[in-house]
């Protein structure tokens, strides 16, 4: 077994489940943080443990590019790379791809493209795509499609998603052929969890598992399956078991913004077979209100016993209505990207920390947050840091941000585990302007 999902509540359309990954068992819904480089941005693993972070992404054409796949894979993937104990999901570089619009052609067999650090041409198909995800050994791996643009017209998003479905088809063949040289069979029994992790017990310390993490809740009444070993939602799994089981890969779908393209991209799909499934091609300029509809309309047709992953998307408004329709998986760059550029998201609202107004606020950056920021810092003391260009002010409201982030799933799993909905009442609603 690559993959392992059960839903042990339900409200509604929200779902309350549990992933079981080569490395971890996630309880969902979960909010995934961006780590592109193999590096969430300001914020070390230790924290990130701290913090509950369950599973991290990574980003297949930034590390394809740099440090190369052949670098990661002889340290025993990402996770020895890194020195991360708990789930990782790469994606296949294709919306990457999709982003060098100037630098790339597309073509059956896949793309040519242009590295945005020296100009050297490269390549990526749906073969050489899934080799370099094998070689970085993420837990769950995505199938290499094409993002299609906003706006297109409808001979174009047909094209893109027939496309994206023949891609699919081709991925999964090159994965099952290829599937066992993961790279965690071909190093030390250790070497994937690095350096320090091998001085320290197998559990891994942190709010996640720590007896006042919501998550604790979160794992009442799962049922153990098989040979996997149970565990509190994000820690890390023995080595056994890591040598017993392979990358689990996802497929996903395309359509643009046609619902009934949508439809056929997802009856392909699943026609293919994967454990889990995607929706992608959304946050491309589309209006907000269109993001959502696509959504819904796709969920309906995705299987409820696999998990469903949307990518890239949203503010901590989102994430929360997201999850209340039946989104299993999510992940943002907004948090750690609207932090660096001062913008901070709390209970009250979004505060835009370089305002002036903060310059003399003694009180904490929110006073329901649990962080360490708001219990230790001020306002005027954040914005102090900010004004003055100082590296710690990327790294604390950094800190602040996935915390809240990481917090809001946790209560709506909580909520989901009650039977109620939880809602989003802070009024940090979306604001284009806000994504920087």
């Amino acid at each position: 077994m690559s993959l392992e999902f059960s839903i042990h509540k339900t409200y509604g359309k929200a779902r309350a489940g549990c992933l079981v990954t080569p490395h971890a068992e996630i309880a969902t819904p979960v909010f995934m943080p961006v780590g592109t480089v193999a590096s969430v941005k300001g914020v070390g693993q230790d924290l990130l443990e701290e913090l509950g972070a369950q599973i991290i992404l990574g980003n297949t054409y930034h590390l394809y590019l740099r440090p190369g796949i052949e670098t990661v894979r002889k340290m025993g993937g990402l996770h020895g790379f890194m020195s991360w104990r708990r789930a990782i999901l790469t994606d296949s570089g294709g919306f990457q791809v999709f982003s060098l619009s100037e630098l790339r052609k597309v073509t059956e067999d896949g793309v040519r493209f242009r590295s945005h650090l020296d100009g050297s041409s490269h390549f990526f198909g749906p073969e050489s795509a899934m080799e370099a995800q094998i070689g970085l050994g993420a837990d769950i791996i995505m199938a290499f499609d094409e993002c299609t643009e906003y706006p297109a017209d409808q001979a174009r998003m047909r094209k893109s998603m027939e496309m994206t479905g023949r891609w699919a088809a081709r991925s999964k063949k090159y994965f099952e052929e290829h599937k066992h040289e993961v790279p965690w069979a071909r190093v030390g029994a250790d070497a994937f969890v690095g350096p320090a992790a091998r001085s320290s017990a197998p559990g891994v310390a942190g709010r996640g598992t720590s007896s006042q993490s919501v998550d604790a809740a979160d794992n009442s009444g799962l049922r153990p399956s098989g040979r996997t070993l149970r565990l509190r939602s994000g820690q890390a799994a023995s080595v056994p078991a890591h040598a017993r089981r392979t990358q689990c890969l996802f497929g996903i779908v395309q359509g643009g913004m046609d619902r009934a393209l949508r439809k056929e991209s997802a009856e392909r799909t699943i026609e293919i077979g994967f454990p889990g499934y995607a929706i992608g091609g959304l946050s491309v300029g589309e209006p907000r209100d269109l993001t959502r509809e696509i959504v819904e309309s796709t969920l309906e047709h995705l299987p409820a016993d696999k998990p469903r992953y949307l990518m890239g998307v949203g503010t901590p408004e989102e994430i929360v209505g997201y999850a209340n329709l039946g989104v299993d998986m999510m992940d943002c760059v907004l948090p750690t990207r609207a932090a660096r550029h001062g913008l901070l998201f709390t209970s009250e609202g979004k505060v835009s920390i370089k305002q002036a107004r903060y310059a003399q606020d003694s009180g904490p950056l929110d006073p329901t947050c649990g962080c360490q920021v708001c219990r230790r810092y001020s306002r005027a003391y954040l914005r102090h840091l900010y004004a003055s260009n100082e590296v710690l002010a990327q790294v604390l409201n950094t800190i602040h941000n996935l915390s809240f982030y990481l917090d809001t799933m946790q209560r709506v799993r909580h909520s989901i585990s009650l039977g109620e909905e939880y809602r989003f009442l802070s009024g940090a609603g979306h604001d284009r302007n806000l994504e920087l």
